[in-house]
């Protein structure tokens, strides 16, 4: 299981689940769906307990790294908090969770224990696809899409299977009434699709060898998980997206894919 972050959190607390836990996933308070119990201020000395204590048992933070700033500039404005986080506990393994930003991309350069994952939609999706003509309510996400350039840099990491990038869906089944609504809820249905639009993408630039270790061998040597040995065969095959999954509409809705999962 994933342990929602609380800055209480030490070692006597925490070493007893260790084997249960994948990862410690934080969310800055208010940014994002149930997000209202989160950190409130990033001081490391107050951090100090937990950060150190997972670093110390080898427990993965995971973290949704958004401020409350101007919307297209809040994961840029995240990146020195990652970058203060990891020069302060620098045998933690962090991982930026869905990021989208060349900014993100080049802090993992900077520091070793920086890692990322990267969702189906933002390597397919900029601001323009969500609002720069009528509005796509079922693609709208936070982190939200940004400039083509960012994506290029997600692109180019997770189709070399970067060694610290991984796939990570954050797929996101809200019913049409909460999507097509005044209050759009934020979030992307990708689960259904994922593995056939991520074969479509690798095989368009010549990089299905690259598969295996965006979406499965990165996050198992990050995590340092073994999980139950399974395989999924994909083919080249059309694969028409169904309209809706009982009242979630999934991206690529009533487009054909040129891969699917075989059955």
């Amino acid at each position: 299981m994933t342990l929602f972050f609380q800055p209480h959190y030490d070692r006597a607390f925490l070493e007893p689940l260790r084997d249960d836990l994948t990862a410690v996933k934080l969310y800055p308070a208010g940014i994002t769906t149930n997000s209202e119990g989160g950190v409130s201020g990033f001081d490391v000395e107050t951090l100090r307990p937990a950060l150190s204590a997972m670093s110390d048992l080898g427990i993965p933070l995971c973290i949704h790294g958004e401020t409350n700033g101007f919307v297209m500039d809040r994961e840029a404005e995240f990146v020195p908090i990652y970058e203060k986080l990891a020069a302060a506990f620098p045998d933690l393994t962090i991982v930026m969770e869905h990021i989208t930003t060349a900014e993100s991309v080049a802090a993992l350069e900077r520091y070793p224990n920086l890692h990322a994952t990267i969702t189906l939609h933002h390597l397919y999706i900029t601001l323009d696809d969500v609002a720069g003509g009528m509005l796509r309510p079922h693609l709208f996400c936070k982190p939200i899409a940004k400039r083509p350039e960012d994506r290029e840099a997600l692109i180019d990491v997770a189709l070399n299977a970067h060694p610290k990038v991984m796939f990570g869906s954050d797929s996101a089944p809200h019913p049409r009434h909460a999507k097509e609504a005044p209050g759009c809820a934020a979030g992307v249905f990708t689960a259904p699709v994922a593995l056939p639009a991520l074969a479509q993408l690798f095989d368009a630039h010549g990089k299905l060898s690259k598969l295996q270790s965006f979406v499965s061998d990165n996050a198992r040597r990050i995590y340092g998980i073994t999980p139950p040995e399974m395989s999924v065969e994909l083919t080249r095959e059309p694969f028409d997206v169904p309209e809706k999954y009982g009242d979630v509409v999934p991206i690529f809705a009533g487009e054909t894919l040129e891969w699917r999962v075989k059955m």
